[in-house]
């Protein structure tokens, strides 16, 4: 079965939209207006190489009004933080064993065409009748 009262577009609520599309939706309503009055244009146009927020218009962040925040205090536990560290570790290895490739590959071609670069090479070897 399915619900019939589910929304299949977003209509004109714009709530749930994110922030990229809430700006355009806004800038498209400024054009809008100006379009509809050119003669309370009040700045040209901006250029590519202005502000982020000449470009979006000045309203999409009246819309929103942003409040500036300092983190003072983490309240995190020490098992919480210690799992995130242990999954870091192991996310990591991957990219640790791509390294060790990738940098012996550049040991082996530098030995390969600058035989002399090499000044002492360790050799482990096993005997055959231990």
């Amino acid at each position: 079965m399915s619900d019939t009262h589910f929304p299949l577009s977003a209509d004109d609520d714009i709530d749930d939209l994110p922030r990229t599309l809430r700006r355009e939706h806004a800038a498209r309503a400024a054009r809008e207006r100006e379009a509809s009055a050119p003669e309370m244009r009040a700045t040209p146009a901006p250029e590519l190489g202005d502000n982020i927020d000449q470009r979006y218009g000045q309203e999409a962040y009246a819309q929103e009004e942003l409040t500036p925040t300092v983190v003072q205090q983490l309240d995190l536990s020490f098992f919480h933080m210690m799992a995130f560290f242990l999954k870091a570790v192991l996310a990591a290895i991957p990219a640790l064993i791509l390294l060790g490739a990738i940098i012996w590959g550049a040991g082996e071609i530098l030995q390969h065409y600058f035989p002399w670069l090499v000044k002492m090479k360790i050799v482990i070897l096993f005997p055959d009748g231990a």
